[in-house]
């Protein structure tokens, strides 16, 4: 694996694996999270792609921005991948980074070949009751004063609040939660919201046409395990759910996880080349 110099990018920090000639993969963290979240998969990806992981605005090592809104925030994924002058790109998304990857389909169809979403809930009405520690770190009066205090301890027992299944959290992942600052957090869950409530992923994407691979965790406590099925309707899309995994797949099941989209890019790939006559 080739690995590159993290940089910074249209106000994103951004890290490179893998040869800079393989067909390029996007990978964007879910609410709160950074790059460092799909850690665990990108060894196995960087051998048949050029990955790219980035902080969103306001997460990570990336800076705060003016807006949340999801489509902002797709034009400026829009940006980095102009800048860098490539088409056609894989995208995947764990949770809400799902509805960055639509957005930026929506905004740009031009740059964005087939995308993944992982645990990315549907709709609003597929939400469920969140973890008792995770509403106390994020509702009044509590929140901001728990969230200033975070310890390391209390960062991993955040994460791990919505994995089924034991989960080693990555130290960079620990480490660049602190980056996200409360109020940045809750506004980007309220337009996380906003977006779904507009309108469905799934009707989103059906109005694409792009193929799209969907992985769910069937004990997903986040969101109703069998609303990935909604996604059935989604023309070029297969929908695999992982028995026994939570909202986490990429920390609780990441060779499976990874699997899975190695073998929907290659898939795409074929599809794209087809055989000489």
């Amino acid at each position: 694996m080739t690995e590159y110099d993290a940089e910074p990018a249209h106000g994103m920090h951004v890290v490179h694996d893998g040869p800079r000639q393989g067909a390029p993969l996007l990978l964007i963290h879910g609410s709160g999270a950074s790059g460092g979240s799909w850690s665990r998969m990108v060894p196995a990806l960087a051998e048949h792609h050029h990955v790219l992981r980035i902080d969103l605005p306001g997460c990570g090592q990336s800076p705060p921005a003016a807006s949340y809104d999801v489509s902002v925030q797709a034009g400026r994924v829009a940006e980095l991948l102009d800048g860098l002058g490539l088409r056609s790109v894989t995208v995947a998304g764990h949770s809400s980074g799902g509805y960055v990857a639509t957005a930026l389909a929506e905004r740009r169809p031009d740059l964005v070949g087939s995308i993944a979403l992982i645990s990315c809930g549907p709709s609003v009405d597929a939400l469920l009751p969140q973890p008792l520690l995770l509403r106390a770190l994020l509702g009044p009066p509590l929140g901001p004063l728990l969230w200033s205090r975070r310890s390391d301890a209390m960062i991993r027992k955040g994460i791990r609040a919505t994995a089924v299944r034991p989960v080693d959290v990555p130290d960079d992942m620990v480490a660049e939660a602190r980056g996200t600052a409360y109020r940045t957090f809750r506004t980007v869950l309220r337009r996380n919201t906003e977006y779904i409530a507009e309108r469905s992923v799934p009707e989103r994407l059906a109005a694409l046409g792009v193929p799209v691979l969907v992985v769910f965790g069937a004990a997903d406590p986040r969101w109703e395990p069998l609303s990935a099925h909604r996604y059935d309707a989604v023309p070029n899309a297969r929908v695999e759910r992982l028995s026994g995994v939570g909202h986490m797949p990429v920390l609780e099941a990441p060779e499976a996880t990874g699997e899975l989209l190695l073998e929907f890019t290659a898939a795409e790939r074929r599809h794209a080349v087809p055989d000489e006559a």
